[in-house]
């Protein structure tokens, strides 16, 4: 059995990762971090763990592999889409992958550094213009009030806090929110939360529609 440990302050991703590799029957998540502190006592405790940490959390990777290498456990870093990860950064570390990596392939990477292999998502430049056309034609047909409910979904708002945010009442939101699952394709709030941000065109609109929402709220 494969034990997994979730590190990244994105709670939304975390929910998402842990729903696909706990459908695994070789992978069990034993721990959710959302800081540095977490990590090190999760490390502590799971030794021979393999550690999915995001770059988001600013970790110091040598200080972090020292220690995960003293409890036999690996490490994937989970880097941002438009981050750049120098090759000597990523050397030392068992995997890596982007946030917008496919559930199939971060499956398939857990598995290979857990045979102690080691697994470097490559970012293929035809895939990635698909992505972004896909983000773009789904953040045009979005209105500005859908995309202000987007922002706020991914930020883990329940439809309560939203409804009080955009100065209406819950029932809207649900109606809001089923227009917006039909032109998305998803089916609920975890997913268009992850389809969100593995769309970097649709992640940046919501997160202008975030700002500008919580301008006008001040």
């Amino acid at each position: 059995m494969n034990r997994i440990i979730l590190a990244d302050n994105q709670a939304i991703f975390r929910a998402g990762a842990a729903r696909v590799l706990s459908l695994e029957d070789d992978m069990r998540i034993v721990a959710q971090c959302e800081s540095l502190e977490k990590i090190f006592a999760a490390i502590e405790g799971f030794h021979g763990a393999i550690l999915l940490v995001a770059s988001s959390l600013r970790p110091d990777l040598p200080t972090l592999l020292a220690r995960a290498g003293l409890r036999d456990c690996r490490v994937i870093l989970i880097a941002e889409n438009t981050e750049h990860i120098t090759e000597e950064a990523a050397m030392p570390l068992d995997g890596m992958v982007c946030r917008n990596v496919a559930g199939s392939e971060l499956v398939v990477c857990v598995r290979c550094v857990a045979r102690g292999q080691r697994f470097v998502q490559r970012t293929n430049v035809t895939t990635m213009q698909i992505a972004d056309a896909v983000g773009t034609r789904v953040r045009d047909r979005l209105t500005p009030k859908e995309m202000q409910i987007v922002a706020l979904i991914v930020q883990g708002c329940k439809n309560k806090e939203i409804a009080t945010q955009l100065g209406t009442k819950e029932q809207v939101i649900k109606n809001y929110l089923r227009t917006i699952y039909d032109k998305t394709g998803v089916s609920d709030r975890l997913e268009l939360a992850l389809f969100t941000i593995h769309h970097r065109v649709l992640a940046e609109a919501a997160a202008r529609a975030g700002n500008l929402l919580h301008r006008k709220t001040a």
